[in-house]
């Protein structure tokens, strides 16, 4: 009975983390943002959804198969943010850099100046 109370409300609270991180991922501005949200509430929403599960478990081979895939998540989890992350920062700075440049030389052009011109108008 109580082991049946603290698995609803292991799982309850997973389920909140994982709306939470959903909300977050809808909410924030940037996708920096989004994936802290993201990944930091749905690896403790999963963590505490293996450990309500773990508590049903009959045998210790079921716990420690739940333990080594919420680990396994951990590390994709981190890893793929990671990875998506520098994506978006590269992104980000090369539609920075583009946009600095036509500015550049569109300021240039209105001034009248060499550095404003194309190379066949210099």
């Amino acid at each position: 009975m109580l082991v049946d109370l603290a698995t609803v409300a292991l799982t309850a609270l997973g389920l909140y983390f994982f709306v939470a991180g959903t909300a977050g991922l809808l909410r924030f501005p940037d996708t920096f943002s989004r994936l802290h949200a993201l990944t930091k509430a749905d690896n403790l929403g999963l963590g505490c959804v293996a450990l309500g599960v773990a508590l049903q478990a009959t045998h210790w081979s079921a716990v420690l198969k739940l333990a080594l895939i919420w680990v396994l998540v951990l590390l994709a989890a981190g890893t793929v943010a990671q990875l998506v992350a520098r994506a978006a920062l590269g992104a980000a700075q090369d539609v920075g850099s583009a946009a600095l440049g036509a500015a550049q030389r569109d300021a240039g052009a209105a001034r009248g100046d060499a550095a404003g011109a194309g190379p066949d108008e210099r």
